[in-house]
């Protein structure tokens, strides 16, 4: 994609759209990622469409390069702003912006997408995401070590989709949707149910031996 920010500015109004009839209870549902709730990941979305390189760093020295605490911290300091309403008008305010930590842009595509799904599958919302989002997605996590960990997860696997031509890896085959194959190779065994193949017993028990990253 040649400009990924009109796809991520839709999509983060669409959840923002989706979370506005939410009461306290579905606010407090068990997120997929370990230990934030529905709330904390859109107060975590929210901190990352504001942060610029510098804050970044300046942030993530403050706290001793940890990034559990560092996003701990910034999912406070949201959290901080008022009720779950306040927390999804401040997100409603920041979804047009441009602004992001350093890294690729298809960088904060997939942080919308995968943490749009971090918030949607718990509360039984289903959305379809654009195939030209998907992929480049999927293509950039592949082989991404760092925080995420998919590289090392789909080692020695070929990830197939069966909706659209694309492929990555050798090795037993794991097969199924775009957008489920893209959950799990970024560490969401949700979508397990929904992939089969040959190798689809080694990518589960990978899985099951890990925690699903907070990015």
């Amino acid at each position: 994609m040649s400009d990924v920010w009109p796809t991520i500015h839709a999509e983060r109004t669409a959840l923002a759209d989706e979370l506005a009839s939410l009461n306290e209870e579905q606010w407090r549902t068990p997120s997929l990622c370990s230990g934030w709730s529905v709330r904390d990941v859109l107060a975590h979305m929210t901190a990352t469409a504001k942060m610029t390189p510098p804050k970044f760093f300046g942030k993530l020295i403050a706290v001793g390069f940890r990034f559990d605490r560092f996003f701990a911290r910034e999912i406070e300091r949201e959290n901080d702003a008022g009720s779950a309403t306040d927390v999804l008008s401040e997100f409603r305010r920041v979804s047009s912006r441009t602004s992001a930590p350093p890294g690729p842009r298809v960088t904060w595509l997939g942080e919308t997408i995968v943490h749009a799904e971090d918030i949607r599958r718990p509360l039984g919302i289903a959305p379809s995401y654009p195939m030209d989002a998907l992929v480049p997605v999927a293509d950039f996590s592949k082989g991404s070590n760092l925080l995420m960990g998919a590289k090392q997860r789909i080692a020695g696997l070929t990830l197939a989709a069966t909706d659209t031509t694309w492929s990555t890896g050798s090795g037993p085959v794991v097969s199924g949707p775009m957008q489920s194959l893209l959950l799990a190779l970024t560490g969401r065994p949700v979508t397990l149910d929904e992939l089969s193949g040959d190798g689809l017993n080694t990518l589960r028990g990978r899985l099951g031996q890990s925690t699903t990253p907070a990015t």
